[in-house]
Order: C-alpha cells, then sequence, then structure tokens
C-alpha cells in the first residue's frame, strides 16, 4: 500500500525524549471540515495547528495515514493485517503506537491486534472521534492528547499500560473487553466485566491492577493468517428452524458465535438441540456468549444451557462478541488441530475472558 507518511517534531527542547507513531485508518476524528462545509480527510501536517498543546509534549510523532480513509463500517480483515503489520515493522523505533479509527468497529480492531501481536510489550490505543477535529465542541483534541500522554507514559522505564486499548471520553478500556454502546454521546464505550484501566481527569489515575503487566524479555511475534469462515447468530424468541438450518448450511462455515440469552440460555426445544449437534459433528465450533453486555455465560447452570454443553457448544464465559468472533477468525488460521483450538477458544489468550470458561 502507499501510505502517507508525516513526520513532526513537536519539541520544544533540542532533545527529543519520546516516539509516537500515529496510524491513521480513517474515522471521524481525521476529518475536517472545507470551505463548502463538507467533511473531508484531515492534513496531519497541520495537525499542531488544531492541537498547539502538542509541543508541550516534547515528542517526535510519525502519523501514516492510510492512502484513502476508511469508514469502519467497511474494516475487513486485510485492514487488521495492515494495522498489525506497521506496529510489527515499527516496533522497536517508537515507545507506542496509537491507531486513529472510526467508532463503529473500533472494538472489533482492538480486539483482533490484541490475538495477531503476541508478545506484545508496549502500548497501542486506539482511539477517535464522535465530532471532527475541526468542530468546535469537538472531542477529537482531549481522546488524542491524553492516548499521547499514554503512549508515552513509563514508571521505571517501563510501559504503564503494555497492551492494547481503547481510549475514549476519560476512559482507558482494555481494547478486548470493549464495546460501543453510545452513538451520539462523548461516553461511545462500555467495559461491563473488565475494569477501566485509567481515567483521565486532573491527573491519570492508573488501575495497575487492571492492567496486564510488562513481561521481561518478550519478543513480538506477529501473526497475519485470519480465517473469516465464520458467523455470529443472535438467537431471539420465535427464530425458526429454517433460519437456524440455513445459516449452519452455509457452504464452508467453520464457527458460529452464537448469542444466547442471559448466562447462556437457549430454546430447548429438540430441533433447536439438534442442529447445534448436528453442526457440532461436522465440525462446526459453536461459541456460545451472552447477549447482555455484562453477561456471563455459565453453561449447565439452567437446564437450557446444560443441552448446549451436553453436544458440544463451548462457553464463552465473559468474552463479549467482538473479541469472540475476532479470536474465532485468528486461532481458525493458526492452529491445526481442533483440539487446540476449541481449548484455547475458552481460556485467556490476552485478557479478553477472565477465566477458563468451562
Amino acid at each position: 500500500m502507499n501510505y502517507k507518511i508525516v513526520r513532526l517534531n513537536t519539541a520544544a527542547k533540542t532533545e527529543i525524549e519520546h516516539a509516537v507513531l500515529i496510524i491513521y485508518t480513517g474515522g471521524t476524528l481525521g476529518m475536517a471540515y472545507d470551505e463548502s462545509g463538507a467533511l473531508v480527510p484531515f492534513n496531519f501536517g497541520k495537525i499542531l495547528e488544531k492541537i498547539p498543546n502538542l509541543n508541550n509534549l516534547n515528542i517526535s510523532v510519525t502519523v501514516i495515514s492510510f492512502p484513502e480513509p476508511i469508514d469502519s463500517s467497511n474494516i475487513n480483515p486485510q485492514h487488521w493485517v495492515d494495522m498489525a503489520y506497521i506496529i510489527y515493522e515499527n516496533y522497536d523505533t517508537y515507545d507506542g503506537f496509537i491507531v486513529l479509527h472510526g467508532t463503529d468497529t473500533m472494538a472489533y480492531s482492538a480486539s483482533m491486534l490484541s490475538f495477531m501481536l503476541r508478545g506484545l510489550n508496549k502500548p497501542v490505543i486506539f482511539t477517535g472521534a464522535q465530532l471532527p477535529i475541526s468542530a468546535m465542541r469537538s472531542d477529537a483534541r482531549e481522546n488524542l492528547m491524553t492516548a499521547l500522554e499514554i503512549a508515552i507514559s513509563k514508571a521505571n522505564g517501563k510501559p504503564i499500560v503494555p497492551e492494547v486499548c481503547i481510549f475514549f471520553n476519560h476512559m482507558l478500556l482494555r481494547g478486548n473487553r470493549a464495546k460501543k454502546v453510545q452513538s451520539v454521546h462523548f461516553d461511545a464505550f462500555e467495559s461491563e466485566n473488565h475494569p477501566a484501566l485509567a481515567e483521565s481527569g486532573i491527573i491519570i489515575d492508573y488501575n495497575y491492577a487492571a492492567i496486564r503487566p510488562f513481561e521481561e524479555g518478550k519478543k513480538l511475534r506477529y501473526h497475519n493468517k485470519l480465517d473469516n469462515n465464520v458467523m455470529v447468530l443472535k438467537l431471539f424468541p420465535g427464530i425458526t428452524k429454517r433460519v437456524i438450518e440455513s445459516c449452519l448450511q452455509i457452504k464452508g462455515l467453520k464457527g458460529v458465535v452464537l448469542e444466547t440469552y442471559g448466562s447462556g440460555n437457549s430454546p430447548s426445544e429438540s430441533w433447536f438441540i439438534g442442529l447445534m449437534e448436528k453442526a457440532v459433528e461436522r465440525g462446526i465450533l459453536i461459541l456460545n456468549v451472552s447477549q447482555c453486555n455484562g453477561g456471563r455465560v455459565i453453561q449447565g447452570r439452567y437446564q437450557t444451557s446444560m443441552d448446549l454443553k451436553r453436544v458440544g457448544v463451548l462457553s464463552g464465559g465473559d468474552i463479549t462478541t467482538e473479541a469472540a468472533i475476532t479470536k474465532m477468525m485468528f486461532l481458525l488460521a493458526n492452529e491445526s488441530e481442533d483440539s487446540e483450538i476449541k481449548r484455547k477458544l475458552i481460556m485467556p489468550l490476552a485478557g479478553e475472558m477472565s477465566v477458563l470458561s468451562q
């Protein structure tokens, strides 16, 4: 790809203290209004005009922009491969990385990169905005400035937040634990099943107990294989046998994230359980996740989920749908044995779930 590269020296002093790489994929933060009032991609070479406070950070900033800004609704696995590759190729040069991304699929991208970048020991912070950077009340400036500060923050010479995160509206969340929950308010993301990693106010208050610790000597490994022969199947009252049967018969389907009710409950009709059993027997992975934002699947708690466990449906514990579907894509492409895929689906790989779920 023909990336656009802009290098900025924000330092007031002669000696640069930190270096950050910003990857601009698209999204509202990187847009500005032109003379006609239309939104157009922002020229990052002029970012100091929009955010003069950058001069106070004494850092070197490099911006790598995708050739054409991508609406996050159009994000696909190749874009994940591109983002992860840029970070991998530049890993030793920068203290931290920021990914500017549209909010709609940010949680999917942050989840996937947490799996693709094994051994990550530096901050990778996704952020964006609900209003363009040129808007009077834009949240873009605060989100970007704080993300930059977190990306360069260290304690005893080590990064404070050495993992993939989302920073939005004063809250730093683990990327593979976050969900978008608002489209018209600034607090767009929540993390119901894992505490916030930090909250920004007058100071940035880090929740050290919730942050994945720095691992001495870890070497970054980059995985670029993904398999998107998967689907999300959300249950609802009245869903028919024909609908579910059609979904499970899709040619080439390898995995299903099954969104069930509450703590993993589903219809108990024999036809439904029978379809699940036949799909598992054909080698299709089925991972049970809760439709509730703060839900946790406990298969066997009620009779309606005990049957799912009996026929081989796997429990996703408290994983989000976004993390579940990306994890499934990752494991299907990077593990050759079905038994190993199943084992890793129900255990945490990058902090995306609390404990072994089944």
